[in-house]
């Protein structure tokens, strides 16, 4: 089991309680912890890239919280959701933020998945669920809701996860402003299998960043 290096993080912004008043003071704690887990173990681990932590409250957390209140407030369904991304951002985001949700995260490294497990514990996840596996190693028609950031593009994406998904099921991407030009670039023969389409924009509070949540629905 990974031990986690806890000291608080020192001399960055954390501006969550500004943006989102709305949330309780012990969700933005909670996320401001692990903030300080993923800073203080990136080193060996590569979490997130070291450029961003001195950011990582508009960069990494008001990225998901904005994306988790997008999707959920469209998607009323989702008891139950893969995350891909291997660090816990979007998927302890949306564990903190719905409760009632069953967030299973995938990571095939040893290291970055004990991380996962020892965090969520510490943190009192307990809706979260730990896997060390790839969505490629997963059984058939296994998945109905995934969402990955900060991953592969989208071609590579859905090929990896074509063999676990159920069809109809769906498979939410956080893109940034590149995201058409993804699209454009899905191979003809993964168009009959998935139908991308955009969810929604959304804006960050602060500075120019234009983002997109983009959804493969498997059809075949």
């Amino acid at each position: 089991m990974t031990t986690l290096k806890t000291e608080a993080p020192t001399g960055k912004a954390w501006r969550l309680d500004k943006w989102f008043p709305q949330l309780d003071g012990n969700i933005i704690s909670l996320f401001k912890s692990y903030d300080s887990l993923i800073e203080k173990n990136n080193s060996s681990l590569n979490l997130v890239s070291s450029k961003t932590l001195p950011f990582s409250d508009v960069l990494h957390f008001a990225d998901c919280i904005l994306a988790t209140e997008a999707l959920f407030g469209q998607y009323t369904n989702i008891n139950h959701i893969h995350d891909l991304s291997g660090n816990g951002l979007p998927g302890f985001v949306i564990a903190a933020l719905h409760k009632n949700t069953k967030v299973v995260c995938l990571e095939q490294d040893k290291s970055k998945s004990d991380f996962l497990r020892s965090a969520a514990a510490e943190l009192g996840l307990k809706n979260v669920e730990v896997i060390q596996k790839s969505i490629e190693s997963l059984d058939a028609n296994s998945v109905q809701f995934a969402i990955s950031r900060g991953t592969s593009n989208l071609s590579r994406a859905i090929l990896s996860a074509r063999k676990a998904f159920k069809v109809g099921g769906t498979y939410f991407h956080l893109k940034g402003e590149q995201w058409g030009m993804e699209i454009s670039e899905i191979p003809t023969q993964l168009c009959s299998v998935w139908a991308p389409s955009l969810v929604r924009n959304y804006t960050l509070p602060i500075g120019d960043f234009k983002l997109a949540i983009i959804k493969t629905d498997k059809i075949s």
